[in-house]
């Protein structure tokens, strides 16, 4: 007994100690458990489904939204199906963005963000040269502008005409991404579409694709009777237009005009940056957009203090300039840099990010909104112009019987007549005061 009794220490020091090992061994395997279960458990499609949850979670303009869906619900919603495919997880995301109601948030696969990527880089397209949009009360997709030169354009389809068919299929259940896929395609081929035009009109229209020359920025040199006048039409904001604007400018400068008309017609906006890179040009440190986030309204972007245009100044709009086209026409109006001709514009006041995915898809989340420097909303309401003109709106903008831009040039040549009619009396003023004095 006294022989074991002397043992008994050694025994339970060493129990206890097996029972601290075995502890740290549990604790250290739940800990790798915990750590590399969900790992180990996800494909490569559940992956990007929760990719795709994180960048709108962390982003999107609207939290309360994401709240009103149970946005993590939907997270787990997309993660119960079986995604074993990239077409799977395509549907899967497709579904989970659904509920946001925000047609402008959406999934670009592969072929579709290249396309997107190239329409704002490149110069040409193929298809057939509708810039669609997507209404936000009921969600129909409708048309911004024709692209110029293209079959939409000589096919005569306005802006605001709703797209009903596109080879039978509906757009507002493709969405926006799938049915500007849809229209594009290899030159020759054909596409069948059924549109519902302004008056309710509707009609089957088939439509051959070829390659159209966006040609984003044109110009040229207008001379009446008494003054000589500058043209300078933009098309769309890709990311070349800031540096072809400037070229415009200098060569009309060169040409020593006296005003510019600036045509935004159906210029269904593109890059931003480009959009604020010209407004830049036209405006001297004065606030060109202010921009609403999800949780403040940001300060005004403002302009450099260097302006590569100072002149006369007369823009035309109509209900197919959107967008970055809108953040210019506003800047321009609300700093009393140029009066606004035309009719309302489209009324996209959104803005979204582009994220390049990790298989080669695109996310467009909707981050922000803006606002013109006097803190007007653009979304859905658009931007009244300073002046009006008249029905029918001329179909091919910039030719020679484009009624609008007459009308644009009428209005410049009164203001030139106006300064000089003011300077000259400035002048008379002024030598009657020398002659005054000299009287003394």
């Amino acid at each position: 007994m006294q022989l074991i009794n002397p043992m008994l220490p050694t025994v339970k020091t060493c129990s206890k100690k097996i029972r601290q090992f075995i502890a740290c061994f549990i604790s250290f395997s739940l800990i790798i458990l915990i750590t590399t279960a969900p790992v180990l458990a996800l494909n490569d499609g559940q992956e990007l489904v929760l990719e795709t949850w994180s960048i709108v979670n962390e982003g999107f303009l609207n939290p309360d939204k994401l709240n009103e869906v149970n946005w993590k619900r939907l997270r787990q919603q997309a993660l119960e199906k079986p995604i074993t495919t990239s077409d799977e997880a395509y549907s899967a995301i497709e579904s989970m963005l659904l509920p946001l109601a925000d047609p402008y948030t959406r999934l670009l696969k592969p072929n579709d963000f290249k396309a997107l990527k190239e329409s704002n880089i490149g110069s040409e397209i193929n298809g057939v040269g509708l810039q669609l949009g997507a209404r936000n009360d009921d969600g129909e997709i409708v048309v911004i502008a024709p692209l110029e030169g293209s079959p939409a354009e000589d096919a005569e389809i306005s802006s605001g005409t709703i797209l009903l068919k596109v080879d039978n299929e509906s757009p507002k259940r493709l969405g926006l991404e799938a049915t500007a896929s849809k229209l594009r395609g290899e030159t020759g081929t054909k596409v069948l579409i059924e549109v519902q035009y302004p008056n309710n009109e509707t009609k089957e229209i088939l439509l051959e694709r070829r390659s159209v020359d966006l040609r984003p920025v044109r110009t040229k040199r207008v001379r009446t009777e008494n003054h000589t006048l500058g043209y300078l039409r933009i098309t769309q904001f890709s990311e070349g237009v800031p540096e072809q604007v400037k070229e415009a400018l200098k060569e009309l400068s060169e040409k020593e005009v006296e005003g510019i008309v600036l045509d935004l017609r159906n210029n269904s906006g593109g890059l931003v940056s480009s959009g604020l890179a010209v407004a830049d040009a036209f405006l001297s440190e004065k606030p060109i957009v202010e921009t609403k986030s999800r949780d403040k309204i940001n300060d005004p972007i403002p302009s450099s203090k260097e302006t590569l245009y100072e002149g006369p100044l007369i823009t035309l709009v109509n209900s197919g300039t959107a967008s970055a086209s809108e953040i210019l026409a506003g800047a321009l109006q609300d700093n009393k840099r140029s009066l606004l001709l035309g009719k309302r514009t489209f009324g996209k006041g959104l803005i979204q990010t582009l994220t390049n995915l990790s298989d080669g898809s695109g996310l467009a989340v909707t981050v922000a909104s803006y606002l013109t420097p006097s803190g007007r909303d653009i979304q859905n309401l658009g931007i009244e112009p300073d002046r009006t003109l008249e029905p029918p709106e001329p179909l091919n903008p910039g030719d020679t019987e484009d009624r609008w831009l007459m009308d644009a040039e009428l209005f410049m040549e009164a203001n030139l007549d106006f300064q000089e009619n003011i300077s000259e009396l400035k002048t008379s003023n002024d030598s009657n005061k020398l002659i005054d004095a000299e009287s003394e």
